[in-house]
């Protein structure tokens, strides 16, 4: 089957996960974007597929290369996808969101699925059971929230999130940690609930950095996975390459 990775360029992290075949095998956290540190990718995972998502501006020097040594494909709103995106401007889509209800399909075909991406934003991507990602929203994540209550105030220290946090703060820092953590975990649950009111039977897929920090506290039904926005980037890759 061959070594495959699938590069994921976020606002706040650069991320490469390795598949052997369809088996995810691991994740690594990239220094930079450069073409020194994605030449030593290549050189020691020696891939024959590569597909990257990016939301950053990168060198476009690093596709090249790539294309180059392997069988390379960027993600973008022109990509063969296993779903439809009739939405009113498809080309702004962002690629991690096609990344994610791209892996709801691949693990849950033919159903409602609703996929929530915990990173810089939250985002909620809405795909039905014809493969027809219709939407959905966004909103402030969680390290965007701390640091907007700090650099819009005089006094608020900019903090960052722990566990456990308490329901009712006794400082100024429990205060913030509560209302953040608690406030975006009853959003969760209502945004899903609302959803519940329209769609009677639907999966919810939880990922992103800080899903650890939420999955226990929800109410609703969830299926948390890490590596989901992963998991999609592969799908895609071999539904481009086949």
């Amino acid at each position: 089957m061959g070594i495959s990775l699938c590069l994921d360029f976020g606002n706040t992290r650069l991320k490469v996960a390795v598949f052997n075949g369809r088996d995810f095998q691991e994740e690594i956290n990239l220094p930079d974007a450069s073409i020194d540190t994605i030449g030593n990718l290549m050189n020691q995972w020696k891939p024959k597929k590569v597909i990257l998502s990016s939301v950053i501006n990168h060198d476009t020097a690093i596709e090249t290369l790539m294309a180059e040594q392997t069988t390379f494909h960027r993600l973008s709103h022109a990509s063969l996808l296993p779903l439809t995106t009739p939405v009113g401007k498809p080309e702004t889509i962002g690629a991690d969101r096609l990344a994610l209800v791209a892996a709801a399909v691949d693990l849950f075909p033919k159903q409602h699925n609703l996929v929530i991406g915990l990173g810089t934003c939250i985002t909620y991507n809405f795909i039905n059971n014809q493969h027809e990602f219709l939407g959905g929203s966004i909103s402030p994540g969680m390290n965007m929230r701390f640091r907007a209550m700090h650099e819009q105030t005089a006094l608020l220290p900019y903090i960052k999130a722990e566990s456990p946090f308490p329901l009712i703060g006794y400082d100024t820092k429990t205060n913030l940690l509560s209302g953040v953590i608690w406030g975006m975990t009853k959003e969760i649950d209502g945004i899903i609930d609302e959803y519940a009111l329209k769609y009677s039977n639907f999966n919810v897929l939880l990922t992103g950095g800080d899903m650890p920090f939420f999955v226990p506290h929800l109410k609703n039904r969830i299926f948390a996975d890490p590596n989901l926005i992963f998991k999609g980037l592969y799908a895609i890759s071999e539904f481009n390459n086949r």
